[in-house]
């Protein structure tokens, strides 16, 4: 019964917090940001109760594009959405799950319970491409309450892709593999865009020398690396780089943003011994 009820909660919570994505447009994670901290700040300044009214009105300065305002208290229960407030004011959404079956709330209350501030990736559905689709949310902890706006990512693109390994191999050349590995592997960086991220290897020895999603497995052996499907994809792509300099590799890995596993298509290039690759994911 209680499992029936959490599904049917997430339906309910799907369905409203969506109704203002479904007509409209797609707000960028800067816009999303700034937002954020116009609450966060509205809210230190004028306190709860006055805050909740103006993050609720659906017509006010909280609302803006397919961007809103919500707030939880400890417990995982809704005391402001600018979505639709007259639905979810009230409601108590602590087992509730994404999309992916992750416990959204209970992580947004785990992940600000030792830090003032956070951002979580999860999975919701976007009514307005009628499809699942990542989610980012910036998470500010005020007392006894979590404040929260999130916007959808969007999924990068070959394009994409071929840009920010331009401007990884410019970054090489500029500062040397050493100094540019330190701005590839930083989190909070240039160089991680939503599902893109830069990772190096050595050519002479075959270890990383960058990782941006995993920086733990920098000095580590890349080369008998292998996918889900068991393609030693970092020994082609050495190859590739070693014979022809550049070239492209598929294989299939874990999507950092969807938590999926999926197809992935990486470019690669060879700049002063060291393999230089960026991959963008496809469905």
């Amino acid at each position: 019964m209680h499992k029936k009820f959490t599904l049917g909660l997430a339906g309910i919570l799907l369905l409203a917090t969506s109704m203002l994505a479904g007509a409209a447009e797609h707000a960028t994670p800067r816009e999303a940001h700034a937002l954020f901290s116009q609450a966060v700040r509205y809210l230190q300044a004028n306190g709860p109760e006055k805050a909740w009214a103006a993050f609720n009105d659906r017509k006010g300065a909280f609302v803006k594009k397919d961007l809103y305002v919500y707030v939880i208290d400890r417990e995982g229960v809704y005391v402001a959405n600018g979505a639709a407030p007259d639905s979810l004011i009230g409601l108590k959404v602590l087992d509730t799950v994404d999309a992916a079956g992750a416990p959204l709330f209970r992580q947004m209350i785990a992940v600000t319970e030792n830090q003032q501030e956070a951002r979580i990736r999860y999975v919701w559905l976007n009514r307005q491409s009628n499809r699942v689709e990542p989610k980012v949310s910036w998470l500010h902890r005020e007392g006894n309450y979590i404040v929260g706006v999130g916007y959808y990512a969007p999924r990068s693109t070959a394009d994409d892709a071929r840009k920010l390994l331009d401007t990884a191999v410019a970054e090489v050349r500029r500062l040397g593999i050493a100094r540019a590995a330190n701005s590839f592997n930083d989190a909070h960086g240039r160089f991680i865009r939503d599902d893109l991220y830069v990772f190096a290897v050595n050519l002479a020895n075959g270890k990383f020398e960058a990782h941006g999603m995993n920086p733990r497995w920098v000095g580590t052996d890349a080369s008998d690396l292998r996918d889900v499907e068991g393609h030693p994809l970092i020994r082609e792509m050495i190859d590739l780089a070693k014979t022809r300099g550049e070239g492209v590799v598929d294989y299939v890995w874990r999507n950092p943003v969807t938590n999926s596993v999926e197809k992935k298509r990486s470019f690669i290039r060879r700049e002063n011994g060291s393999l230089i690759a960026v991959g963008f994911y496809s469905e």
